[in-house]
């Protein structure tokens, strides 16, 4: 545990939160500033800062978490999507955020809004020769 970490505290019931889900190793709670109602976040237990820490059965657990909670949020919320994505931004404890989408890009980047919400710009294509160079890059070490 960090003790600085404000997502080990909420883990270790130091903060409160509103809790969804509930092991030995992991904690799926509702976000405090949802994109939407029913944003939940998944957290392990221990400490790792980022998602790439993970040890692989922890973010297995992640997922699986994650995937039952989506299944929840299809019923009760009658949606066809729910995005599964990890960020990091605010707080550098690994976190997955599990979002029900009501719209195509409720998740989306910017770059794919440049028509606005109800249309669907592509990001410039990479060429061939950056796409075989990063391929080549982020295989290397697998």
């Amino acid at each position: 545990m960090n003790d600085s970490c404000l997502f080990c505290r909420i883990a270790a019931r130091e903060l409160p939160a509103h809790r969804i889900y509930e092991d030995d190793h992991i904690m799926a709670f509702l976000d405090l500033h949802p994109i939407r109602a029913g944003h939940v976040l998944v957290i392990p237990k221990s400490h790792h800062a980022w998602f790439e820490d993970l040890p692989e059965e922890l973010a297995t657990r992640i997922t699986s978490c994650a995937q039952r909670l989506a299944k929840r949020m299809k019923a009760l919320y009658a949606v066809e999507r729910v995005a599964l994505f990890y960020t990091g931004i605010h707080v550098s404890h690994a976190h997955a955020h599990v979002v029900p989408m009501h719209h195509a890009h409720d998740v989306t980047s910017q770059a794919y809004l440049l028509e606005g919400p109800e249309g669907h710009t592509l990001p410039p294509r990479l060429s061939d020769a950056e796409m075989e160079q990063i391929a080549r890059d982020l295989g290397a070490e697998q």
